[in-house]
């Protein structure tokens, strides 16, 4: 299967989700024999309600705005849990993720290792909105039990946390500083499927900033990754 087949080719959409289209070209073929969407940039699946756009990739949220709340997701391990949980991070980041797209599976040892290199000062959260039958909860635990995660992995059937935060893509990365504001969104870093060959290093860079007092330099970035499918709302 040639990249091009995975590119978006409407040249009649918005300026970010064109340039989303030009830069997805870097996916490999081989992760589109997995991937039922291809490996997309995240600016194609904006979840319907979020038609405005406000940040250069995110439809719904600005940098500077107060993080969604959500409450009541069920996780592996057994119990519910809520943004309000961890009000005593210095810093937190929402991941929305899931197990079975190639881009989440790519980025999970470097996930754990930011886990534990952070651990007492930013707190990991991961979600998968998901309803692909490979996502439920059941083989969320298994996966998270495989893995080892560090990091809560919570459910959300009612895809409600990942409309709120205009997540479009798995995955797709949200730092909130000490006041719970959007302080980054986007992607991890710039290499997808080799951490040896990234660049930049994005959401390093914007934690290190935020546990310093400052403001990241780069606030956001595309998110690259495997679409997330939302369900149709009722008008």
């Amino acid at each position: 299967m040639r990249n091009a087949e995975c590119e978006m080719r409407n040249d009649a959409q918005p300026p970010a989700r064109r340039e989303a289209a030009r830069i997805v070209q870097w996916a490999p073929a081989r992760a589109c024999l997995f991937a039922t969407a291809c490996l997309i940039a995240a600016a194609a699946g904006y979840p319907a309600a979020a038609l405005g756009g406000k940040a250069k990739f995110n439809a719904v949220l600005n940098i500077g705005d107060p993080a969604p709340e959500w409450s009541d997701l069920p996780g592996v391990d057994g119990k519910r849990h809520a943004l309000a949980d961890y009000r005593d991070a210095k810093a937190l980041v929402v991941v929305f993720i899931c197990n079975h797209c190639p881009v989440a599976k790519s980025y999970e040892e470097r996930l754990i290792a930011f886990s534990k290199k952070y651990d007492q000062r930013v707190q990991v959260v991961a979600i998968s909105v998901s309803r692909n039958p490979a996502d439920g909860l059941e083989k969320m635990k298994a996966r998270a039990a495989e893995k080892e995660f560090p990091f809560p992995y919570l459910c959300d059937e009612s895809q409600k946390s990942g409309r709120t935060y205009g997540a479009t893509a798995t995955p797709h990365f949200f730092l909130l500083d000490g006041e719970r504001k959007i302080a980054y969104m986007g992607a991890f870093d710039d290499s997808t499927f080799d951490p040896d060959k990234a660049e930049k290093h994005y959401l390093v860079d914007a934690v290190e900033a935020v546990l310093a007092g400052k403001e990241p330099k780069v606030k956001e970035s595309l998110q690259r990754g495997c679409a997330i499918e939302y369900a149709e709302t009722e008008k």
